[in-house]
């Protein structure tokens, strides 16, 4: 059946159409855009993913220096890395498949899932907990866009037991000098007190030295007196 002049031209522009969506789909491989395509087939679309972009981002992932966990949006661990295993002190085929909040001390699970329920996109929603290894932990929870994998968030577990340490350190320095200072206050107010009773004792004898001197010199003008009138009776004799 042969096809008219206007089939032919609407039929040139959707495959001139085609050819450019592909053509920009190329680019966007080659230019590192893109970490995995969706190919459709007999069973439905399949996505593949872009071994240039997947495996520096494996790799990356499993030697960083901190734990790194996919969490489901009920808390359930996905995917952890190395690294995370290591810091809960427990084999990773142990640890997927497991609720996060196990690893928290029961004190803490209640503001993990409070975070967790209510975590925000495109905002930083940090945690400090305190492990039941007595490790402590800053978590990052970065939410997933919708289109990856629901509401599934990644977290990022930063070991910070040895500044924890430091700060208690620095808590017990700082309540004993508190305690020196409060002692310190109370010998100056001792001082004080002591140098108020002295000033007042001071205040005291002064008093009375002068109504001592005061005293004699009375005895002293009574003697004279005594003595000048023995003397006079003397010398009508």
């Amino acid at each position: 059946m042969t096809r008219t002049k206007e089939q032919l031209i609407i039929e040139n522009k959707e495959l001139q159409s085609r050819l450019a969506e592909t053509e920009e789909t190329l680019a966007a491989i080659r230019g590192g855009e893109v970490d995995a395509i969706m190919v459709p087939g007999r069973d439905g679309e399949q996505v593949y993913s872009i071994s240039s972009a997947e495996t520096p981002y494996r790799t990356f992932i499993e030697e960083m220096n901190e734990g790194a966990v996919t969490l489901s949006g009920e808390g359930l661990v996905i995917y952890c890395n190395q690294r995370f295993a290591e810091l809960v002190n427990e084999p990773i085929e142990r640890v997927i498949g497991s609720y996060f909040k196990r690893f928290i001390i029961p004190n803490d699970r209640s503001k993990f899932d409070k975070l967790l329920a209510h975590k925000k996109q495109n905002i930083n929603n940090v945690l400090t907990v305190s492990l039941v290894n007595s490790l402590y932990l800053k978590l990052s929870f970065h939410l997933l866009p919708a289109y990856l994998q629901g509401d599934n968030c990644i977290l990022v577990a930063t070991d910070i037991s040895e500044i924890k340490r430091e700060e208690k350190k620095l808590l017990k320095l700082s309540h004993l000098l508190e305690q020196k200072l409060e002692i310190i206050q109370q010998l100056r107010m001792q001082l004080i007190e002591k140098k108020i009773d002295s000033d007042i004792e001071l205040k005291k004898l002064k008093s009375s030295n002068k109504k001592l001197i005061q005293k004699i010199a009375r005895h002293e003008q009574v003697e004279a007196d005594l003595k000048l009138k023995l003397k006079h009776k003397k010398k009508t004799l």
